[in-house]
């Protein structure tokens, strides 16, 4: 069995039966192009039930590694750290300078993580977008708060940039699109005073939290306080 491979077992959760499951524990989408159709697809995760044929898609920590584009982001179910040290990894990996690395606590943030840098934004930029233009779907829905929404379109031509939010107790998806003036004003807040976020060593989570705090840093420094 290959190294980024091992056996786990599988309790079915319909019929209780025990089984096997072959885990990845890190793809290499620039050594092997198929992994990355496994993940985006969500082939890598999908398991069936040997004994009832139930079909389920599993959720575990795995690390996609995409050399060509210069990141890595780690999926890890429900990790709540901001910061994430594999001394292993770090020394791997020492030699490659400008190196992206990212932790996420599931799947649809894993998947957001991937188009981020395949369409080579700037992930810190694009939460403090996501952020702002929630902030605007809030108020055009009359909803309190709409916490969750994902990157799902970037079309540098049309000067577009398209996000989907899940809003309501029914998490009913909102599509919001928006000039992409406004992540290139998030960038200027990036430039400003995230020099310190850049230079962390490890895998850092870059979500909804980190914005709210990086947005409050922002205004204070803005206030002179």
């Amino acid at each position: 069995m290959p190294e980024n491979k091992v056996n786990k077992a599988v309790v079915c959760p319909m019929c209780g039966e025990l089984g096997k499951a072959e885990i990845y524990t890190s793809v290499n989408v620039t050594k092997n192009k198929e992994y990355r159709e496994g993940v985006l697809g969500g082939g890598l995760f999908a398991w069936v039930c040997p004994s009832c044929g139930y079909q389920a898609r599993l959720t575990y920590p795995i690390l996609y590694n995409d050399m060509k584009n210069r990141f890595m982001v780690y999926l890890i179910p429900k990790i709540d750290r901001f910061q994430l040290c594999d001394k292993e990894l770090e020394e791997k990996y020492s030699n490659i300078r400008h190196l992206n690395k990212r932790v996420v606590s599931d799947f649809n943030s894993f998947k957001e993580k991937i188009f981020i840098f395949e369409s080579r934004l700037d992930d810190m930029a694009v939460e403090l977008t996501k952020y702002a233009i929630s902030e605007m779907v809030a108020k055009k829905l009359d909803l309190g708060r709409v916490s969750e929404g994902y990157l799902t379109m970037y079309n540098r031509e049309t000067n577009t940039i398209g996000f989907t939010y899940f809003v309501g107790e029914e998490a009913e998806p909102f599509v919001q699109s928006a000039r992409l003036e406004i992540y290139q004003k998030s960038m200027k807040i990036v430039e400003a005073i995230c020099a310190n976020d850049k230079k962390l060593s490890g895998f850092i989570k870059i979500d909804r939290e980190w914005a709210e705090n990086t947005l409050f840093r922002y205004k204070r420094v803005k206030s002179g306080r």
